[in-house]
């Protein structure tokens, strides 16, 4: 006898669903599958679509989602999406519903990865994972957990949104960058650079800045020459990876200098002494981000730099770690 829960990983861009068997010795994800979000009107519609597709009625799930969870009102950072947790388990007439923040999903989800799922960017790849573990990435935004414990005394995800502190540029370019962002947004927080749109404003700056100022950028603030139009984060991926666009490679290298000061940052803040890097961008360019400024922009910490020259850093491969992370926590006893 099996007792089948559902599984959810909802980001601003994609929802991903699946089974798991809660019985089961260990965790296997079944029938996975990611819908796109803006074909549905609401995370309900989305459930009950995937569910109708299987043809399954799970009495059990864990979703996570791209947002905090503190509260019953569910609202989606970056998707017009929100509703009560109350409501929505009633709706899918559920005996349990738990809600997780989808990068402590990931958090969860850093134990349980095999070796073949991550790739090591420094450190030891087969030594043994330990914590505290910082768990950050870019996607649609940027995601930022924290994992505490030990394999001998179990682990435990810490949610945060750290993905909106403030962004700390460093160089002419970065203050051009952020004074852009800050004149259409308000504020400039690391989320607004550190994921998909904010590779394609990372681009659009340093393409009209070079258009307008050839010898050098604008001047931090003065935004008025900058109109340029945004770029897909895929197309400047690949163009930069192919290696023939110049500005789309300036744009690669900027994106992982500042993934690095971040990375450095949380590692210092949360006491980290490993660092996973997730999200649905990085994983497609781990060799350029190897050789970018990525790992001096990390340990470019001043006095504590020597601190984190031990600490190792790994990309997750895995495809679905929010899925296989909400599969762990709603075996839990924690939550």
């Amino acid at each position: 006898m099996t007792t089948l829960a559902l599984v959810g990983d909802i980001g601003g861009t994609n929802a991903r669903f699946a089974l798991t068997d809660l019985a089961a010795p260990a965790i296997e994800l079944q029938q996975a599958q990611s819908l796109r979000n803006a074909d549905f009107a609401s995370v309900q519609h989305a459930v009950e679509h995937y569910l109708q597709a299987i043809d399954a009625r799970p009495k059990h799930a864990a979703l996570a989602v791209a947002c905090p969870v503190g509260s019953d009102e569910i609202r989606l950072t970056n998707r017009a999406w929100s509703f009560s947790r109350r409501e929505l388990q009633r709706t899918l007439q559920l005996e349990q519903l738990r809600m997780i923040n989808d990068f402590g999903a990931v958090a969860w989800a850093v134990p349980s990865l095999e070796r073949d799922n991550l790739v090591t960017l420094h450190g030891d790849p087969a030594a043994p994972l330990r914590g505290p573990v910082s768990v950050l990435g870019p996607g649609t935004g940027l995601g930022v957990a924290l994992l505490v414990g030990s394999r001998e005394h179990g682990w435990h995800a810490v949610e945060t949104e750290g993905g909106h502190t403030s962004f700390a540029p460093i160089g002419d370019e970065e203050r051009a960058i952020s004074a852009w962002l800050t004149a259409q947004h308000g504020r400039t927080s690391t989320e607004r650079l550190l994921c998909g749109k904010g590779l394609s404003e990372i681009d659009a700056v340093l393409r009209g800045a070079s258009a307008v100022l050839p010898s050098g950028l604008p001047v931090p603030g003065d935004t008025s020459l900058l109109k340029p139009a945004l770029r897909d984060p895929a197309e400047i991926v690949a163009a930069a990876l192919e290696g023939h666009d110049l500005a789309a490679r300036q744009t690669l290298a900027r994106f992982c200098a500042v993934l690095g000061s971040v990375a450095g940052d949380c590692a210092l803040i949360q006491g980290a002494r490993t660092v996973v890097i997730a999200g649905g961008i990085v994983p497609r360019f781990i060799p350029f981000l190897r050789s970018s400024a990525f790992r001096e922009r990390f340990l470019a910490k001043g006095r504590m730099a020597t601190l984190l020259e031990s600490v190792p850093i790994h990309v997750i491969t895995h495809p679905q770690p929010g899925l296989l992370g909400a599969a762990t926590a709603l075996r839990s006893s924690e939550l």
